[in-house]
Order: structure tokens, then sequence, then C-alpha cells
């Protein structure tokens, strides 16, 4: 390829970025029409692990996000989306976390547990926003007016930018947390379901980091004679 093909390539690339970064605001665009300036996301991580805390990232914003890369959060590699977080976090009028610990999922459900780290994030902000773009829930606390979009975090810049604030808090804090517990490797699966997951709760047990109401957990526990098989009938799925 030539240094003019290679320039012609780049600039292509750059227009296709714009155009779907465009793409991205159009929930946003719909609301300045309106008249709203500070539009909020939000979305939660960890619904699924094993492991660990739900994790919910806000952001506000008071314009565009024409951020490269910007995106779903499971969509972005793990090395660009730290870099991205700390961009978001510089564009932004305000961003914050909430989490609910493991104890809190075990005794409300995952569901409510999540909403629960949204509502904590929420109040983490030092502003608020008017309007509030989410990720197909609702937050009934919430007392200004709210879109959930079904999968949210992959059309809507402010979530997918709360997406990747959320992700990249988590996964530091399991990663710190692996200090602690060794023998499950959360640094590398970050409480999620992998065989090596799976194989050090059959050989270890689960630890106070794990979800006891998870089936997968709750099979480990009937190997090591806390729970019997009949209590696996309650366990949630992943």
């Amino acid at each position: 390829m030539t240094p003019e093909e290679r320039a012609a390539a780049k600039r292509n690339a750059q227009r296709r970025e714009r155009r779907r970064l465009l793409r991205l605001h159009r929930f946003e665009d719909e609301a300045r029409r309106r008249g709203f300036l500070l539009l909020g996301g939000i979305d939660e991580v960890g619904r699924g692990p094993l492991a660990g805390p739900v994790v919910a990232g806000c952001v506000v914003a008071d314009g565009p996000l024409m951020i490269r890369g910007l995106d779903d959060s499971k969509r972005v590699k793990p090395e660009l989306r730290v870099e991205l977080a700390e961009i978001i976090k510089t564009r932004v009028v305000a961003w914050a976390i909430g989490e609910a610990s493991v104890a809190e999922i075990d005794t409300l459900n995952i569901y409510r547990a999540s909403i629960l780290a949204m509502e904590r994030a929420i109040a983490a902000l030092r502003a608020q926003p008017e309007y509030l773009l989410t990720d197909a829930v609702r937050i009934r606390s919430f007392g200004g007016e709210q879109l959930p979009i079904i999968k949210g975090d992959a059309k809507c810049a402010t979530v997918a930018a709360a997406s990747i604030i959320a992700k990249v808090h988590r996964d530091r804090l399991l990663v710190e947390l692996d200090a602690a517990f060794p023998r499950y490797g959360f640094a590398e699966h970050k409480g999620y379901g992998t065989p090596q997951h799976l194989r050090a709760l059959r050989e270890h047990g689960p630890c106070e980091l794990h979800r006891r109401n998870w089936w997968r957990v709750q099979e480990s526990l009937t190997l090591f004679g806390q729970l019997s098989a009949d209590d696996l009938g309650d366990a949630v799925g992943e």
C-alpha cells in the first residue's frame, strides 16, 4: 500500500468512526431537542459472576461524547477500556460509582442489588442529571424523566460511557481482592464462571466473596458438606 493509499484508508476509517459515534448519540440528540441539558447515562456490570459485588457507573454529560472507540464495555479491549475510562472522566460534568455487596446480592437478588448499586451511583454524583438514559431498567427512585433502552450500552453514548467506567472499576477491585484470596484467580476471570474458577471452587470451596445463592457456588458447598442437595433447588442460575 502506497503512502497515499494509507492516508486515504485512514481518512475513511476516521469518517466511519465519526458516523458511528453520531449514531451512538441519537437518544441524547433527541433529549437535547426536547430542552434537556444535563443528560445522565447509567449501567451496571457484574450481574453474571459467581463472586464479587455488582457495580454501577453513572455519568452526566452536557454535550456529545465524541470519543474514538466509545462503545459497550464488552466490545472494548481491556487495555483500551482503561484509557477510555480516564478520557470519559475528563469529558463529563460528573461521574460516580455505586456498589452492592455480595451479602446484598444474596439477600435482595441480583436484579434488586443492581438497582441499589445504580441508586447509590446517582446519589454520589456531584451534579444530578435532568434526564436519565438506562440500559433497559427503570430506576423508580430517580425523580426526573428517564428512558430505558434495550441494549442501551451498545446503542447510547452516555450508557456506554457509564458501562466502561463501571467495568474498569470492578475489574480493578477484583484484582485487588485477588491478593486476599489468591486461590481463585479473581485477577484473571474477575469472578466469572470460567473453568479455572470452577476448578478452584471444587478444590477449595467458596470464600466470602462468593454469591451463595448461585447454583455453581451451591454445588461446591454440597461437596464440602455445607449444603444439602435439596437446597440446590433454590439456587439462582448464572
